[in-house]
């Protein structure tokens, strides 16, 4: 007893304080990271002040040199030195002097000025322009500038925030404690079982080595011998249960603990090779594009004005068309190379000796752990769609944002179309269209703008989101794959995203289409050409009874749908529930078939579950024509028993086969008593009428007469309803399946068939013309005598 009360003190005081090891690089790791996005947040701010800056100068350049462009060559030459002293002594000048690796706004910056110091001559048209537009267009990309720094630097530290949250959460929360809380507790239950399992070996040994005493000291002792043996048996079966339990709970801690560190790690790389790349985009969003296009401007400006500076000109247009934004964020994370180097890795810590390192499904965990993936996938086949879905929506705002940046402004140049006097380019420059254009293009742009930053913080939202869940989907699928479970595996379709395997679905709706009539249906063998035909072509991934025309035989059609069931792998009624299966012929009462087969079914996995539910209710739909197509639910259930239930081995085939097709019949019988319904069971079921995967749609068509009837003059004599309105179906030949018109209009309701653009009344069925598909377009009103027959 003092062992295993040292051993739970020890391990108690290990739960309560972690190795210092592992303390000290948890909070070391987290400490380096803080210190990363730090950087980066101020990062994002001088790179703000310095593009404020650099708006500023500009701005201010462009003032002054419109004072001394009268005062010729010495003004621009003194302007020109004053900001080139300016700029070489700047922090941002020397970091980038020894390699001359510029970012592209500065060296289109330098390239300005070096050409300004040549620029020796006087225009009035220019002192107007840079004044006017130029000066009001860097006052709005300043405010643009500074409004997209603050909103990525909210975003950015949003996204500090989450991605510390979720590893503090790793760190601190229920993952880790969890799992070690769990873990003690399976060694503390370990540890008793083994003091139980000594104890026992102690009382025996002791038994064993006074094998024969006085008799009269063995009558005394034996009755509490008996009784402390019990004791000690039931302590044992209690530690042994105990253990047991303790050991589950600890295998389901550390599988969460592992996958909430893969997500975790997930996510880290997450931020760091993309959102940090991303929100640099985001914060230069339009700013080299604005930029460019007021150097434009001005460009063009120098170049009516004066022809003679054409050389020069040229290099500043090569600089300007080197506005480089992916370039420029390169080399701003180059140079800072501490603040955007993603982390390493967290790595699994086990925990008091635990050797496994990776998430199993095995015994009682796979069904817990299959649930669970299958949530997943779903949820991460949604969040994916919607990912992109907000890409190409990101995309397509995007590139109507760089548009807009992108349009031509005429009226900045408008001051040289016309008189090149002072009084002229005032006119032109203060024209109240040329203000209200712009204005407009502003409101557009910033609208357009916002938008823009509301679907990029949704997209990183849920980019960030499907990281994770990818994490976590390829260690459980990983998993379950490496399960030795094989009976609880997944059917293929079900792995792939499909609730119905198409080749199941593709079939039933070709048969619901032109066959339920059909004499003969899956008893008469089709072509075996066309029936590997249409295997090929399911084996492909296409469908080829997508289109709905009659090319294919139905009989090779059904063919194929039973092919289907009899070559899977693993059947629909695995082999350990068929002697299950047979005992249910056995039973007396329908009732008690039901019952028994319903709970029978509820074993089965619900995506095998789904595709049986489906199938037996087109099989149940496809027996109310058994007067035409002489396949009543006893020959469906001789064609589909083999197909479906494989004769246990060591039994005789023709002695259980007659029982297999008596199951299979009731399940066609009473479907929708032994199969639960969609609140119980989500997913497709049969629908009774269908249409193909493309629908075909018809406008409704006015009545016409025709050579057979003929107008007449004056109120037509039809059959009128208590409102006085005439009642029919208006429909389209070229469709299949007249059964559908007597379901929705009743056998004795006219119908009015749609052919080459007249109509005509007629009663269905004609025997006249053959239809393939019927298409309902109106049901107006019906005739005296037909009020009965509408459903």
């Amino acid at each position: 007893m003092s062992y295993y009360i040292l051993l739970s003190l020890l391990l108690f005081i290990s739960c309560l304080y972690p190795s210092p090891g592992l303390q000290a690089q948890l909070c070391s790791s987290l400490s380096e990271m803080r210190w990363q996005m730090g950087e980066q947040v101020r990062g994002l701010d001088s790179q703000a002040e310095s593009r404020q800056q650099l708006l500023q100068d500009v701005a201010d350049f462009l003032r002054r040199k419109a004072e001394v462009e009268q005062e010729y060559s010495r003004g621009l030459e003194k302007l020109s030195e004053r900001f080139s002293a300016k700029i070489r002594g700047s922090k941002e000048h020397q970091n980038f002097r020894k390699d001359q690796n510029l970012p592209s706004p500065l060296n289109c910056w330098y390239t300005i000025l070096n050409q300004t110091r040549q620029a020796s001559r006087d225009h009035g048209a220019l002192s107007e322009i840079y004044t006017g537009h130029l000066a009001l267009r860097l006052v709005h990309i300043s405010e643009d500038v500074g409004r997209l720094a603050r909103k990525s630097k909210e975003m950015e530290q949003q996204m500090q925030d989450e991605l510390l949250k979720a590893i503090s959460e790793l760190q601190m929360v229920s993952a880790m404690k969890s799992y070690q809380t769990y873990r003690i507790d399976c060694l503390n239950a370990e540890a008793k079982l083994r003091e139980a399992e000594r104890q026992e070996e102690k009382r025996g040994g002791g038994r064993h080595s006074d094998p024969g005493g006085s008799p009269g000291g063995a009558g005394l002792d034996k009755a509490p011998r008996r009784t402390s043996l019990k004791k000690v048996e039931r302590l044992l079966e209690k530690r042994q249960s105990k253990f047991m339990e303790s050991k589950l709970k600890c295998a389901k801690a550390r599988n969460d603990y592992l996958l909430s560190l893969h997500a975790a790690n997930a996510a880290i790389s997450n931020y760091y090779v993309r959102d940090v790349a991303d929100l640099l985009d985001c914060f230069d969003l339009g700013f080299h594009l604005s930029l460019g296009k007021v150097l434009r401007t001005y460009l063009a400006a120098e170049s009516r004005a004066q022809a003679a500076w054409q050389q020069g000109l040229c290099t500043i247009e090569g600089a300007i068309d080197a506005l480089d934004p992916l370039g420029d964020k390169s080399r701003l994370m180059e140079a800072n190379p501490a603040a955007y180097c993603p982390p390493l890795c967290f790595d699994y810590q086990p925990h008091e000796g635990d050797e496994v390192s990776e998430v199993r499904a095995e015994g009682p965990l796979r069904n817990e752990l299959v649930s669970r993936f299958q949530h997943l996938q779903s949820r991460l086949n949604a969040i994916t769609l919607e990912t992109d879905e907000v890409n190409k929506t990101l995309k397509a705002t995007l590139q109507s944002l760089v548009d807009l940046l992108a349009a031509e402004e005429p009226e900045a140049l408008d001051a040289f179309q016309g008189c090149q006097s002072t009084e002229s380019l005032k006119s032109t420059g203060s024209d109240a269209g040329g203000k209200q254009a712009l204005a407009k293009r502003r409101a557009n742009q910033q609208e357009t703008e916002s938008f823009y930053i509301m679907k990029f913080k949704e997209y990183l939202s849920g980019r960030s989101i499907q990281t994770k869940l990818q994490a976590k989907h390829d260690q459980m699928k990983e998993a379950i794959e490496k399960g030795e479970n094989v009976g609880s595996r997944l059917p293929v379709w079900a792995l792939s995203g499909q609730a119905v395997p198409l080749v199941v679905e593709s079939c039933i709706r070709f048969i619901n289409l032109h066959g339920l009539q059909h004499e003969g249906i899956f008893r008469v063998p089709g072509s075996q050409a066309q029936v590997s035909e249409i295997r090929n072509a399911f084996e492909k991934g296409e469908d080829p009874l997508g289109d709905g025309y009659m090319h294919h035989d139905l009989d090779s059609v059904a063919g194929v749908l039973k092919l289907y069931f009899r070559g899977l792998e693993k059947p629909l009624f695995p082999s350990d529930i068929v002697p299950e299966l047979l005992a249910t012929a056995q039973l007396e009462s329908s009732a008690e078939r039901i019952s028994h087969l319903r709970a029978l079914l509820s074993q089965l996995p619900p995506a095998v579950l789904v595709v049986l539910r489906y199938l037996f209710a087109f099989l149940n739909h496809l027996s109310h024509y058994s007067d035409e197509n002489m396949m009543d639910p006893h020959n469906l259930a001789v064609c589909f028993g083999p197909t479906l239930v494989t004769v246990p081995a060591g039994q005789d085939a023709v002695s259980v086969q007659p029982h297999i097709n008596e199951v299979v019949k009731c399940l066609i019988v009473h479907h929708e008593a032994i199969f639960p319904g969609t609140s119980q069971l989500p997913g497709p079921q049969y629908e009774k009428v269908m249409a193909l995967a493309e629908e075909e749609y018809c406008d409704v068509l006015p009545l016409e007469a025709t050579a057979e009837e003929p107008e007449t003059e004056g109120t037509p004599e039809t059959p009128a309803s208590e409102d006085g309105e005439w009642w029919g179906v208006m429909c389209s030949w070229g469709y299949h399946m007249p059964q559908i018109a007597a379901q929705v209009v009743g056998p004795n309701l006219p119908i009015i068939p749609v052919t080459e653009g007249s109509a005509t009344g007629r009663t269905w069925p004609g025997s006249q013309m053959h239809p393939q598909r019927v298409l309902i377009h109106t049901v107006t009103s019906p005739p005296p005598g037909c009020h009965n027959n509408i459903r």
